[in-house]
């Protein structure tokens, strides 16, 4: 799938943190760096020393154009790639917030547009992307679907109306884990801990469930299960935060979600 990807050029707007990660798992996946074409304005070293085309225009027809620019900045930043709508080549986005309503009133409405949801554990190849398409970008899905499986895990919506879910709960979710294990290392200092040693428990903790559920068949259920001993000191924990963190959980995701949709209009 990757192979015309290799033969007709990729394109990059925008190559900030994510798509750092996103061209990092492309080259590790063996598309040659001569074949991707990035547009960056303050470009890192590393990006610099690659071996992509940086800041060279783009080609006459590429097999994608990848958009990774902030949504404030997508509106200066589209017109660079006008030309290439309306045509063959696929354009995929990750930025949250930008309809494809938006890029197709841009680009054209024969434009192949499909619209992902990505989040930043991408860095360390262990990502998960919610991804759709237009009725024009439905052939490209399984072209986006193995751009981002370079970086982690993919899931294909029902349509557009789900990508603010996915954006409150994957794309933004990584924020939340880490917050919990700010709360973790506080509350161990409260206990008595050095300030370095409950940080490096509630990492290590936290990263350490994380691969039990990941590696685990176990529904998420069923681990927590696995540590509760009836009256014992998670039990008594848990009586706690299954009260309040269910309801708090689902009113920050629905914030998330109401921003996202805000965003879009």
């Amino acid at each position: 799938m990757l192979e015309d990807v290799a033969r007709r050029g990729l394109v990059l707007l925008g190559c900030g943190k994510m798509g750092t990660a996103l061209l990092t798992g492309w080259l590790e996946a063996g598309v040659p760096a001569a074949s991707v074409w990035v547009i960056e304005p303050h470009p890192t070293d590393w990006l610099t020393s690659c071996g992509v085309h940086l800041n060279e225009g783009v080609p006459p027809a590429p097999a994608v154009a990848l958009l990774a620019v902030k949504p404030q900045m997508m509106g200066a930043a589209l017109p660079a790639l006008q030309a290439l709508g309306n045509g063959k080549t696929l354009f995929v986005s990750i930025a949250a917030g930008t309809s494809i309503a938006t890029f197709e009133a841009v680009l054209g409405a024969a434009t192949p547009i499909v619209r992902t949801m990505p989040n930043t554990p991408a860095m360390v190849g262990r990502g998960i992307t919610g991804i759709c398409a237009n009725k024009a970008g439905q052939p490209g899905l399984a072209l986006a679907r193995a751009l981002m499986q370079a970086v982690g895990e993919v899931v294909e919506l029902d349509g557009e109306h789900q990508i603010d879910a996915v954006t409150a709960v994957s794309g933004s979710g990584p924020a939340y884990v880490f917050h919990l294990i700010e709360a973790m290392a506080a509350a161990g200092v409260a206990e008595g801990l050095s300030p370095e040693v409950a940080m490096k428990l509630a990492r290590a903790t936290v990263c350490g469930a994380g691969e039990l559920a990941h590696r685990s068949p176990d529904s998420a259920t069923q681990l927590r299960i696995n540590v509760t001993s009836p009256g014992g000191t998670t039990a008594a924990a848990l009586a706690h935060l299954m009260e309040d963190l269910p309801p708090l959980m689902a009113r920050a995701v629905h914030a998330a979600a109401e921003r996202g949709r805000e965003l879009g209009k």
